[in-house]
């Protein structure tokens, strides 16, 4: 993996994104994330992360003690639930320090995660034996996007992530979204050929789309 470090646009970036989700957007997600009703749409939402989040749990081993393992941008907690089921030693952070709290809140009992808010690329964290990234980077450009997971490769072994697909659906929902300044009030996923990242060790591992929700699932190996 090159030596490179993140770029300036990734703390602008970072920065809206967590105003977005510790704003407007908390409440809407604590309720998607739940079991409570949603309208239709938000229903593919919520289908597709969950099929998305069984996908890249596959990936690690269903018995995890002993390794240390990264939830990065753990929104509300759900992955790293999972994880410490399976007994890993689990730090799960996010920008957004009231969806931290909302996680912390509905870990069930009997279970350890520590939790925390901040950048999930801060050298403190420490190493791990894995890395999940699930939707925390789909909102960074390709340079950004490379450093971070350059960054992250440097202090761990496997790393599951997903990045949004360039689709045609998609690359017009992004150009569509740029032309109207409402869309400046909520982050702006970049769409990704992931097959132009320069990302040594990257593998494809599927892709999950339900309505409105469309995701790769990718992963950097040793």
């Amino acid at each position: 993996m090159r030596d490179l470090a993140p770029h300036s646009s990734y703390d602008a970036t970072r920065a809206r994104v967590a105003r977005y989700f510790d704003g407007t957007a908390t409440r809407v997600w604590e309720r998607l994330t739940s079991d409570a009703p949603v309208s239709r749409i938000r229903q593919t939402v919520r289908e597709g992360r969950d099929a998305m989040r069984a996908l890249m749990l596959a990936q690690l081993p269903d018995d995890l003690r002993g390794a240390r393992v990264l939830d990065a941008g753990c929104g509300t907690g759900a992955a790293a639930a999972e994880l410490a089921t399976r007994g890993a030693d689990v730090l799960a952070i996010d920008i957004s320090p009231k969806l931290v709290d909302i996680a912390r809140a509905r870990l069930p009992e009997g279970l350890s995660v520590d939790f925390r808010a901040g950048d999930m690329l801060a050298a403190d964290l420490g190493r791990f034996d894995a890395v999940i990234a699930m939707d925390s980077l789909i909102y960074y450009t390709r340079p950004d996007l490379e450093a971070a997971l350059s960054a992250l490769s440097s202090r761990a072994g496997q790393i599951v992530f997903t990045v949004a697909p360039r689709t045609p659906l998609l690359m017009a929902m992004w150009h569509a979204g740029k032309a109207f300044p409402r869309a400046d009030r909520s982050p702006v996923m970049v769409p990704h050929d992931w097959r132009r990242l320069s990302v040594p060790g990257l593998a494809r591992l599927g892709r999950v789309s339900r309505g409105f929700y469309i995701s790769e699932c990718l992963q950097v190996a040793p």
